[in-house]
């Protein structure tokens, strides 16, 4: 994928940079570093300048609000391990905010905060082993676990966001959630060009994120999924009231140890459900047109303390938040 191909258009930057509320929010966390919290972060580049689609010099600075730069695009080191995160005491997640439109998982070995300082001392030292834990999903051109684009049935490819006239992104804390919202402008993919808005909250328990879409016209092929790796085999289950369903992966399907067990699996109402297919990278289900839906992701690594570190365990887990989704449409 060439870089000109990824075409955000926007007149300047916008920074909102409350910087205030985003430490106190920080250090609110970190003075009770054993309680249950949830966290979102933005944190982007100021005082440097841009090179072409690289962004030269600068530090980080956490902003609350941003409206992507025209030459902004993947590996721009620009923004802090390159999107969105979302935290809590067990797991941490980040949505690539550029053409790729990812979920990855950053893997805890601690259960405090972690993100406000991963990749500060290195643009991609995160990649790598530390007493916190470290990136663990490759997610490679998928759309990794629970992110969302459309699928493309002739090409039997998840379209992501190559083609947008503006991304806008925003992160709120909240005292029992936080949550990313993102506006994508004129997103193309075939067809007219639509506007869709995503929310991304994470709870100050357990290790779900809840997604929330909602578009500015009725589409069809609009999906989520989970990467396929390579002999990791898919399990699928439908709730007892056939109301809610998943698909899930567990074993060895990260980039720490080789031994290392992972889980990932998906939440979707079966009232959006269309079809399940597999693309040769990504075991995608795909909803029918519509114009808004709500669906659940997770991941559980076996390093994570007083975690799910069995694959019984994990799916265990899985069947009882089936359970409750059956009974009140939510976890």
């Amino acid at each position: 994928m060439k870089l000109n191909v990824f075409k955000i258009i926007t007149i300047g930057v916008l920074l909102s940079s409350n910087l205030s509320a985003q430490t106190s929010v920080i250090e609110s966390i970190q003075k009770n570093p054993k309680a249950p919290f949830s966290y979102a972060e933005l944190s982007v580049k100021e005082g440097g300048k841009w090179e072409g689609n690289k962004y030269v010099g600068g530090t980080f600075k956490n902003v609350q609000e941003i409206t992507l730069p025209e030459s902004h695009t993947d590996h721009s080191t620009y923004i802090r391990y390159e999107g969105i995160g979302l935290e809590n005491n067990q797991i941490a997640y980040r949505l690539y905010l550029d053409w790729r439109n990812a979920t990855d998982i950053f893997g805890k070995k601690v259960s405090t905060l972690v993100l406000s300082e991963v990749g500060q001392d290195g643009f991609e030292s995160y990649h790598h082993d530390a007493p916190w834990g470290q990136d663990i999903l490759k997610s490679g051109r998928t759309i990794g676990v629970g992110s969302y684009g459309r699928y493309d049935e002739q090409n039997d490819f998840v379209e992501t966001f190559k083609i947008v006239k503006n991304t806008t992104a925003k992160v709120v804390n909240e005292k029992d959630q936080s949550y990313a919202t993102i506006t994508y402008k004129g997103w193309k993919t075939w067809g007219s060009a639509i506007d869709l808005t995503s929310r991304l909250t994470i709870f100050n328990k357990d290790r779900f994120v809840k997604v929330d879409l909602n578009l500015s016209n009725t589409i069809s092929g609009l999906c989520t999924g989970i990467v396929a790796i390579k002999n990791i085999p898919l399990k699928q289950g439908i709730s007892k009231n056939k109301k809610w369903g998943y698909i899930a992966t567990y074993g060895q399907q990260t980039l720490a140890k080789k031994e290392d067990q992972l889980g990932m699996a998906v939440f979707y109402p079966l009232e959006n459900f269309d079809k399940f297919v597999t693309t040769k990278s990504t075991h995608t289900v795909v909803f029918k047109k519509t114009k808004n839906v709500s669906y659940y992701f997770l991941g559980a690594w076996s390093q994570e303390p007083n975690g799910l570190n069995t694959e019984d365990s994990f799916y265990q887990d899985l069947d009882k938040k089936l359970e409750i989704l059956d009974k009140n449409n939510q976890l």
